[in-house]
This record gives structure tokens, sequence and C-alpha cells, in this order.
């Protein structure tokens, strides 16, 4: 046998299957899906049509953030919600409560509001958020407030309409849009207009539109209606994906160029 296809989604990893075999075979190839990845994701690295947008919630933020100082060099604008804004809006010093905040993280996330601002980046941050004092809480325990007047005890669980207004108005001059994780705990209907509000902007818009992630397509997908088939591509790679965009070479594919 002198042909090797892959079709894995772990092309982040030297693996014996996505790595080791392949350099042993005359002829490579990948899979067709995989395929797709590599051109929509390559189209956001190559020649994004300007101007660019990404916009993120990303819960695990830990393995995520220095993924958007990376992404500074590429886009016009980042729209950062959910989990990921937390931490971003204690670094500007609001008080957010007891929203979730990586401490460790809030010097990075200065740094990245500072390169922004010197690479004219619009960073997009919530300007009101919908509180609750737990995960489990209802549509009837939740209320509605701006960003400095999150009230004591209170955590922020997804981004508020005026945000997700600004962030429609954003859409409506962007030519490319790429989408890392929902805008809030949208699995809880109670958390989940931000999130689907935000999805409707993004396919309503002329731009390019690609949704990375797992959580992001699952978001995409509840939103209902036709909305997911309005995306351009709604990738599965996961990590992988996120490692594309952001430049890194992904063993996966390297091998295949050889």
């Amino acid at each position: 046998m002198s042909t090797w296809t892959t079709r894995s989604a772990r092309s982040t990893r030297a693996h014996a299957s996505v790595h080791a075999l392949p350099k042993l075979m005359r002829d490579k190839g990948c899979g067709l899906l995989l395929e797709k990845e590599i051109a929509a994701l390559g189209k956001l690295i190559a020649a994004p049509d300007k101007p660019t947008s990404r916009f993120s919630e990303v819960p695990r933020s830990r393995n995520k953030i220095a993924v958007v100082e990376a992404l500074l060099q590429r886009v016009d604008a980042l729209v950062i919600g959910g989990a990921m804004a937390n931490t971003f809006l204690a670094a500007t010093g609001l008080n957010v409560q007891a929203s979730r905040v990586e401490a460790d993280r809030l010097p990075l996330a200065r740094t990245i509001l500072e390169k922004a601002k010197e690479r004219k980046v619009a960073v997009i941050l919530p300007v009101d958020v919908v509180v609750a004092s737990s995960l489990e809480a209802t549509a009837a325990d939740v209320s509605r407030v701006d960003v400095e007047a999150i009230p004591p005890g209170k955590m922020a669980l997804d981004i508020g309409p005026k945000t997700t207004a600004l962030i429609a108005q954003r859409f409506k001059t962007a030519k490319t849009i790429f989408w890392n994780g929902p805008m809030g705990l949208f699995e809880n209907a109670a958390f989940a207009d931000g999130t689907f509000g935000v999805a409707k902007a993004m396919v309503e818009s002329d731009a390019f539109t690609v949704v990375g992630g797992g959580d992001s397509a699952s978001a995409v997908h509840a939103a209902g209606g036709d909305i997911a088939s309005r995306v351009n591509h709604i990738s599965t790679g996961g990590g992988a994906s996120l490692e594309l965009v952001e430049g890194k070479k992904l063993p996966g594919i390297e091998v295949l160029r050889g």
C-alpha cells in the first residue's frame, strides 16, 4: 500500500496514525472534511476580507486567552463575551462581584488591551450582562444590569441586550467573522438570549462566517431556524482549528506537504 489519507481531527498531535505513517507513504492526502477545514480556516489566515471580526467566549480561557493575543495581528475587532469577558472587565478595574475571573491572567488581559489600542484593534466588551446567584437559575431569578452595577453575590452568565445590539452593529460592516465559544451559559434558557442573538446577527451579515469549537457548533444549532445552515463553515476541529488560525504548524497537516 502506497497511499495514505488522513481525516483525523488530531492534527495537532504527532501521533503515529497522523504523522509517522504518512511519512512512510509515497502518496498522501486528507479526507474531505479536513480538506474543508483547511480551505475555510486557511481563508481566515491567508487572505480574510476586511474588516475582520473575531468574537469569543472561552470557558477554559487559561488555554485560549493567549490565542486572542496572537489574533491581534489578524483582526480589526475583537468581541469578547462570557467567562473570558469577566477577566477582561476586571482588568479594566471593574468589580464583577461573584463572576468567574482568572486573577493570574489579569496582567495578560491588560497587555492585550494595551496592544489592541496600539494596533487600533477595536475591543468590544459587554456593557450590560444577565446576572444570577446560581448557574441553575430560572428566568424569574435573573436580572439585566450594566457591567458597572453588578450586585454583590451575583455572577454574569450572559451578555445583555445592549451588548448584543452593539455586536450586531459591528457585524453590519464586517466582511469576515470567526466565532469561537458562546456568549454565555446558553444550555440554560435563562442565559441563552445573548448567544442566540449574536448568532442571528452573524448570519444576517454579509460576512464570510466561520464557527469553531464544539460548544460554538452546539450553540449555533441550538439557536433554531436555519441559522446553522447559513454559516459558511462550522469547524469540527476544536482546539486544532484555533491553533491553525493562531498560525501554528500542525503535525498532521505539515506531514501532508512532504
